[in-house]
């Protein structure tokens, strides 16, 4: 295994390493022409493990069909994003999606200090109300609903795993059985090994190491009318490391088909 301690990505030789495709996990490079220094260095194409404002942006069992060969740089979106979208798609196709509201209860992660700071409060010791892309990423990959999707978030002091709640307004009444079936039938056949549910009363804890992007829990679907409470557990580190490798796989298979 080769280490190297570069700040510029161009002066990595990825050419000479033959290396086609780069996960870039830094968080610093986000933007597509900053992506693209690793393709000036050999790189061919360059997978960003976190949103991007300008990248095409892909979750799985969402919109991965419309990668093409030309990209060069993507973005994987977020790991609330990859648990979101795919919860209101599926939702979508069953019943129409009017609106959403979302809030995500997410585990701390690096932005939290351990202490209070001038700027930034203890990740540890306090609930943070903070916001999150994920809502207007979600219209994003999601073109219909562009615009229909609002929501913000909480840093609460757990090490792993993250609970979103839609809320959700549909064209049609509906009931807990039929949400609760389109999901489950959903999650058994297309997006089996990507979308799950569960009917246990689990914690947080319980879902730690799952490669599930979303885990409804059958428990925290409410419905009332026209509108759709859902809770949903996601592993935000390792369910979204897995997608990451997805989209790879998937760039590759697409990659080696003939123009």
């Amino acid at each position: 295994m080769k280490v190297f301690h570069e700040e510029n990505p161009e002066k990595i030789k990825w050419s000479d390493l033959l290396v086609d495709y780069v996960i870039d996990a830094t968080g610093k490079y986000t933007e597509k022409d900053q992506a693209m220094k690793h393709v000036k260095a050999g790189a061919k194409k360059v997978i960003i493990s976190a949103p991007s404002k300008d990248a095409p942006m892909f979750v799985r069992g969402v919109n991965f069909d419309v990668y093409d060969q030309s990209m060069k740089v993507v973005s994987n979106s977020s790991c609330t994003t990859n648990c979101a979208a795919l919860v209101i798609k599926v939702i979508h196709d069953g019943f129409n999606v009017q609106s959403c509201l979302l809030t995500t209860t997410h585990a701390m992660t690096a932005s939290q200090p351990l202490h209070d700071g001038l700027k930034n409060r203890s990740g540890p010791f306090n609930i943070i109300p903070s916001t999150t892309g994920a809502a207007k990423a979600v219209g994003k990959v999601i073109p219909q609903l562009n615009g229909k999707v609002k929501g913000d978030a909480a840093r609460v002091p757990v090490l792993d795993v993250s609970l979103l709640k839609l809320y959700i307004n549909v064209g049609n009444e509906v009931t807990v059985e039929t949400i609760t079936n389109e999901i489950k039938c959903r999650a058994e056949s297309d997006l089996n090994g990507v979308l799950s549910y569960t009917d246990q009363k689990l914690v947080s804890s319980d879902l730690i190491g799952s490669t599930f992007s979303a885990i409804v829990d059958l428990n925290q679907i409410e419905v009332m009318g026209k509108m759709v409470a859902i809770g949903v557990w996601y592993d935000n580190e390792i369910g979204y490391s897995t997608r990451v490798l997805d989209l790879l796989k998937h760039m590759a298979v697409i990659d080696r088909e003939r123009k």
